[in-house]
């Protein structure tokens, strides 16, 4: 099998995984009497499914929830509702009115803010507590800047740490690299909570 061919199938598996969770949801929807449209992608080698609405004051805002937790738990049972029909675990990521593309822009700007200090003192920079979701968000931005970023800490208090290049800052010892927080962010459960994305 060639590479172009195998790319071809994943990508026909994740239009496959979108295609049901959108029936999942509109059947989610309907239960709870909440109009919205699904919009489907793929991104970043993972299924991207939006439930977006033309309402300004969206009754769907009940699906996000406080700090998104009623997303975060939507988006796993949307992923065992896809691997139930495919056999397969699912990454793909849920947003609901635009909350997490709103999460992503503001997390950004904080991480590019943390990384003009570390760049300016010379000093690590720890952030506040994030799930899964949020610290993938994070690392992204410090990898495209040229940095490095590790999380340390125990859910839900895991922080991304942004380190100064290794010429100037010794290695701190029991922090978990960049791979094993891409890793744990796939297996993220409702609880600690998505997308990701990556």
């Amino acid at each position: 099998m060639t590479e172009e061919t195998s790319n071809k199938d994943r990508l026909a598996l994740l239009v496959e995984e979108g295609d049901i969770a959108a029936d999942y949801l509109e059947e989610l929807l309907d239960i709870a009497d909440l109009d919205g449209d699904i919009e489907l992608d793929v991104e970043n080698d993972r299924a991207l499914v939006e439930i977006v609405t033309d309402e300004s004051s969206s009754r769907l805002d009940r699906l996000v929830g406080n700090d998104g937790r009623v997303l975060d738990a939507l988006q796993e049972l949307t992923r065992l509702a896809v691997q139930n029909s495919t056999g397969e675990r699912s990454r793909l990521m849920l947003d609901i009115a635009g909350f997490r593309a709103d999460r992503r822009r503001e997390l950004t700007a904080i991480a590019e803010e943390a990384i003009t200090r570390v760049k300016a003192t010379g000093e690590s920079v720890m952030l506040e507590p994030m799930n899964p979701f949020e610290r993938k968000v994070c690392h992204d931005v410090v990898a495209r800047e040229g940095l490095s970023s590790e999380s340390e800490g125990v859910e839900p208090n895991r922080c991304v740490v942004i380190l100064v290049p290794a010429e100037e800052d010794s290695t701190d010892e029991g922090v978990e690299s960049v791979e094993a927080e891409s890793s744990s962010e796939s297996a993220e459960s409702a609880a600690s909570a998505d997308e990701s994305a990556e």
